[in-house]
C-alpha cells in the first residue's frame, strides 16, 4: 500500500495553511495540493472547506 500516510491526523501547521491558500488560489487541482503538502486528498478537501477556499476541480 504505497499511498499510506505517516502523518495521520496530525495538526496544521501555518506554514501549511498558508502554502494551501497560495496553491488554491493559483488554481491547482487537489491531488496536486495533496501531493504538495504531504498530505490525503480528503484532509485537505476538508482543511479548504473550512478555510472557505474553493479548489479547481480537473476537467
Amino acid at each position: 500500500m504505497a499511498d499510506k500516510f505517516e502523518r495521520h491526523r496530525q495538526p496544521w501547521t501555518s506554514a501549511e495553511v498558508q502554502k494551501l491558500h497560495t496553491l488554491a488560489k493559483k488554481g491547482m487541482a487537489l491531488k496536486a495540493i495533496a501531493k504538495a503538502l504531504t498530505r490525503s486528498e480528503e484532509s485537505v478537501k476538508e482543511r479548504a472547506r473550512a478555510d472557505g477556499l474553493t479548489i479547481a476541480k480537473l476537467r
